[in-house]
């Protein structure tokens, strides 16, 4: 009578045991997992830099002057005339025609304004002309604008206008340059990583997150405005592991 019984209970006692057995694996191998995922979810998020210094490729050059005079149409005749011996004088020194081009004079009838008094001026009438350059060649038009007293010499005053007369240098070729200097800044952000993990006694895995900073172009310095400074930051994120 008792051996059946047994019979009867022995394979639940075994089936018992083994769903034990196996709950207890099952707590370890989650256990583990745990952990592994607890290593695997540490982290160190650095930054790399990358800097190039480039030559402009564009240059835009305001050449701007003035004239005053009581007779209007004399006025315009002067306007024309000096707006032509600035135009010959860049063809000489190499400039394309298709390089230069003309704004229409801005003339200022000051008896016409109803603020200060006009009476005192010496002169009714005056015109401002400007005189756009926009050229790829940035050594030739840098040493157009070294010989620009040759214009003095026939009368032309030129406005010394700080901000208005600034050339201003633009450096195009951007996107070939970008994928070297993000691998160069990717590089050196695994640099400071790899010292950090081994200052820290661990182990550089692999990137999890990386994300490219904003490219800046920007002058040298003040004084060369023709030679920009490339320059973005990236940040990286790297597995940590013991």
């Amino acid at each position: 009578m008792l051996k059946n019984q047994s019979q009867k209970w022995l394979p639940a006692l075994l089936l018992g045991a083994f769903l034990c057995l196996g709950l207890i694996v099952l707590g370890f191998q989650l256990s583990s997992a745990a952990i592994s995922y607890k290593q695997l979810d540490r982290s160190v998020t650095v930054k790399g830099l990358a800097e190039k210094e480039v030559a402009a490729d564009v240059v835009i050059w305001p050449i701007q002057f003035t004239l005053a005079s009581n007779d209007l149409q004399d006025l315009y005749r002067q306007v024309d005339r000096n707006t032509e011996k600035i135009k010959a004088f860049l063809l000489l020194k190499g400039v394309a025609p298709e390089e230069i081009s003309f704004s229409a004079p801005n003339i200022v009838d000051k008896s016409a304004q109803q603020w200060g008094d006009s009476s005192r001026a010496e002169f009714r009438y005056s015109a401002q002309q400007n005189v756009t350059v926009y050229s790829h060649k940035v050594d030739v038009i840098r040493n157009v604008m070294a010989e620009m007293s040759e214009l003095g010499k026939e009368g032309i005053v030129l406005s010394a206008d700080g901000y208005a007369t600034q050339p201003e240098y633009i450096y195009t070729q951007l996107n070939e340059i970008k994928p070297l200097m993000v691998e160069e800044a990717t590089k050196n952000a695994r640099v400071v990583a790899e010292k950090f993990a081994k200052d820290s006694a661990s182990q550089l895995g692999k990137i999890k997150q990386a994300s490219q900073g904003q490219f800046t172009i920007l002058p040298r310095d003040k004084n060369t405005p023709y030679i920009k400074k490339v320059r973005v930051v990236s940040t990286v994120q790297y597995y940590l592991s013991d």
